[in-house]
């Protein structure tokens, strides 16, 4: 099964919800659809809270995360961690 391209579907501008990744021809962050599935929402109760959403929707939201999961950071470890 092939991953879903994320850049179909979510969009990143200033001018919407601060300049957040949002799924397209919304105002729906990507952080709330991945952190109601890390809470324990199922896609099915995503849909039902927010009905715009498709399953392609949520999936590109993860797309998303996985692909910035994947990114090399380069940060300073404070000392004290």
């Amino acid at each position: 099964m092939a991953r879903i391209q994320w850049q179909k579907r979510i969009v990143i501008a200033p001018d919407l919800h601060h300049g957040d990744p949002c799924i397209k021809g919304t105002r729906i962050p990507v952080a709330m659809i991945v952190g109601s599935l890390a809470d324990g929402m199922t896609p099915s109760e995503i849909r039902g809270e927010y009905p715009q959403l498709t399953d392609e929707d949520i999936q590109a939201a993860l797309a998303y995360a996985a692909e910035l999961a994947d990114e090399v950071v380069l940060a300073p470890l404070s000392a004290y961690a």
